[in-house]
């Protein structure tokens, strides 16, 4: 069902919007976490480790797929808002079509240098080989996380955030329990964690799709759309590009940590993996959140609504530090169980290294959420140059205490706390930004 975000008490439609979103990513986080509790729990602690490492790489792919999700959704928000419907199924085509030549390049380069990627974060001999196999069936699942990703734009531009959450909480619920199958009961190693991944996504992604154009023919048109519109690609461009900048260079920055990560070893890497998962579903539930927060935005500046959007930043500031905190006690307290769902309780040095992790990061939840709430208003409203600088400085200043900690503490420990500084630094930057763009809409 299409929902109108311009009506409404600010909080109240926040809250009934992003929940949906929220159960969402969870349930997305499952396909990463269930790939590496089963090769944790049934393969071993190598699996474990190869896994995560390539799960490092998948995420510059995931990068691409989330920026085309942003600018198609910020796009359509803001024609929905307008009620500009005939423009709005013309931005739809438009974005399937920029998906899809973007999705075959990045196969193209995928299926022709993963191997030159691995060796370059230093992925270790007994790796390598689980590591390559994982990614290139990954691969070759690219066009169902991109237009997946286009379909769950679409529902989150259209006000609708709980017709993906179904589509992810049967698929993801799924993948589980195919993963165990095809590891435990057919023997497929790390090869059936991925094909297992690759089977549920392809499920998910011809759901939403079928589903998406049966609720675009509903809507009603004056005018015949457009299948390609140039103008709109540069709108669409002006959001995604940034955004697939944005998520790239995280994900860069994080292969460059993880290289130094590797240097430490199997066990430490196979603690990291997990952690990295365990934190990965609290910072992507916030990107989330800050996108439907986007939503919110987009669709307030489509309608001329200024002052609802200031409103929309309070409301969804209350509603990320309110979510911080079960986050907040089960990884300080709670840590360790966590932690051994993905490994033995004989892999010590693993689980002090995810715990270490996990501890330090925790109590700077309610920095990171804060500056991505800001930065989802930041790209609502298309100013997306502050929101790179924002976004930039954060990934900066990680990766050079990454190394600069590491070299100083002689341990995996001093990487750890690169987190929080730049967390720190990019919110103070991200509030100042976004309260020197709205008053500029304001005015």
């Amino acid at each position: 069902m299409n929902q109108d975000l311009t009506i409404g008490k600010p909080e109240k439609v926040l809250w009934k919007f992003c929940l949906p979103l929220f159960g969402s990513i969870i349930f997305q986080q499952l396909y990463n976490i269930a790939d590496s509790l089963v090769a944790g729990k049934f393969i071993g602690e190598n699996a474990l480790a190869a896994v995560g490492n390539s799960y490092e790489i998948t995420l510059i792919f995931i990068a691409f797929a989330f920026g085309c999700n942003m600018g198609c959704s910020v796009i359509v928000s803001q024609l929905f808002g307008a009620k500009d419907y005939s423009r709005l199924k013309s931005a739809v085509y438009t974005s399937c079509l920029f998906a899809a030549f973007l999705c075959l390049l990045l196969m193209l380069v995928g299926i022709l240098g993963c191997s030159s990627l691995l060796q370059l974060i230093h992925t270790p001999e007994a790796l390598l080989a689980d590591s390559k196999l994982y990614l290139d069936i990954y691969i070759w699942g690219l066009p169902f996380v991109f237009f997946y990703n286009i379909a769950t734009g679409i529902f989150s531009a259209l006000g609708d955030s709980k017709t993906p959450f179904y589509f992810l909480a049967i698929s993801s619920t799924s993948n589980i329990a195919v993963d165990i199958l095809f590891v435990k009961a057919f023997e497929m190693g790390v090869s059936g964690v991925a094909w297992a991944t690759f089977l549920c996504q392809g499920i998910s992604c011809v759901l939403a799709v079928l589903a998406i154009g049966k609720r675009l023919k509903k809507i009603p048109v004056q005018e015949k759309p457009l299948l390609f519109d140039s103008e709109l690609l540069k709108r669409i461009m002006v959001i995604a590009i940034p955004s697939i900048l944005q998520q790239s260079f995280i994900s860069i920055g994080n292969i460059l940590i993880q290289s130094v990560i590797n240097g430490f070893g199997a066990s430490v890497m196979a603690g990291y993996s997990a952690a990295v998962k365990l934190n990965n579903m609290v910072t992507t539930s916030f990107t989330t959140l800050g996108n439907g927060i986007s939503n919110f935005a987009a669709q307030n500046l489509g309608a001329h609504q200024y002052g609802r959007i200031k409103d929309g930043f309070h409301a969804g500031i209350k509603m990320v530090w309110l979510l911080c905190v079960p986050f907040l006690v089960l990884y300080i307290f709670f840590s360790k169980y966590l932690l051994l769902l993905f490994m033995e309780e004989g892999s010590v040095a693993a689980l002090m290294t995810g715990r270490q992790f996990l501890w330090i990061l925790a109590p700077f939840y309610f920095i990171i959420s804060a500056k991505l709430v800001a930065d989802g208003i930041l790209r609502g409203i298309s100013a997306m140059r502050q929101f790179m600088v924002a976004t930039f400085i954060d990934l900066f200043l990680r990766v050079v205490f990454a190394f600069i900690l590491s070299d100083w503490t002689q341990s995996a420990l001093g990487i750890w706390f690169a987190w929080p500084i730049g967390w720190t630094v990019s919110m103070i930057v991200s509030l100042f930004l976004y309260k020197s763009e709205y008053k500029k809409i304001k005015n």
